[in-house]
């Protein structure tokens, strides 16, 4: 075999055994040859015995190579992702299978930062809002039994202005690190834009959201470090309601609280009879 890329020859009827490495394979995976010859496809793949019915089925392939992603695992431990362009070969009568190995781990790293990125806000590292989007246009949401909190800041252009966007990023730090300890690993936290962030509650009632909500702002009045408030619309999806029907709700919900006075929770009834249930920071 050429010594240009990782090449692996496995013997598929003798439970995926190593029969040949090249040099590139042997400083790839650090095994001197000996070391590899007593090695099995499985041993060197995290999907460990799980790999054998896909080698398999390359193995019985007519001719060509089948590109795979797989992670890798070194002699010292450590895990790299690959792409194995594998086939059949024939020597000495002997159907083996021949694996060229193309290390793509950085490629995977750079994907996974760039996806990163592109879902989350660059700040606080939380969700941003097309990701908002992007879970509730999903073909698998389900539009029920849900609620939605909306916070803002009460007077933050003032802490901008006053205190300078350094103190201003870090009152939003803050609150996001308040946030994520409040909530269940359900529930999920987007930075809706400004100083304004979304909770999303599944399978939550109105009782638990309005729970937590008097939760979060008192959590926020009470920190030492800060001297600010936060105002807080909630609302609970009704049946037959769509997501911007609802999230209409919930703006006005803040809105209300704002206008009521600010550092409050303000729930927005689906039925606009219903009275609006209000809790202010005075209690």
């Amino acid at each position: 075999m050429t010594n240009t890329a990782p090449m692996l020859l496995i013997d598929p009827h003798k439970d995926g055994r190593i029969v040949d490495a090249n040099i590139a394979a042997l400083r790839f995976y650090h095994y001197s040859d000996e070391e590899m010859r007593t090695k099995h496809t499985w041993q060197i793949n995290t999907l460990g015995r799980d790999v054998i019915p896909i080698m398999n089925n390359i193995a019985n392939l007519p001719g060509g190579h089948k590109p795979l992603n797989f992670t890798h695992i070194l002699a010292d431990g450590s895990l790299r992702h690959v792409q194995t362009y594998a086939g059949p070969v024939v020597l000495y009568n002997i159907r083996l299978m021949l694996c060229i190995i193309h290390d793509i781990t950085e490629e995977v790293h750079l994907k996974k930062e760039l996806e990163f990125s592109a879902a989350h806000d660059p700040l606080t590292g939380l969700l941003n809002r097309r990701e908002f989007h992007h879970l509730v246009e999903a073909p698998t949401f389900i539009p029920r039994g849900y609620c939605l909190l909306l916070i803002d800041i009460d007077h933050f252009k003032s802490i901008n202005d006053i205190h300078g966007h350094q103190k201003g990023d870090e009152v939003l730090l803050v609150l996001s690190r308040i946030l994520e300890t409040s909530v269940d690993r359900e529930d999920k936290i987007y930075r809706w834009g400004g100083e304004e962030f979304l909770l999303f509650l599944p399978h939550s009632p109105i009782g638990r959201a309005l729970i937590l909500a008097e939760g979060i702002r008192q959590a926020v009045s009470e920190y030492q470090t800060l001297s600010v408030t936060v105002s807080i619309g909630v609302a609970e999806h009704h049946d037959g309601e769509t997501v911007d029907q609802l999230f209409s709700r919930v703006d006005k919900a803040l809105y209300a609280a704002k206008n009521d006075g600010r550092n409050r929770v303000t729930r927005m009834p689906f039925d606009s009879s219903e009275r609006r249930r209000s809790r202010d920071g005075a209690a």
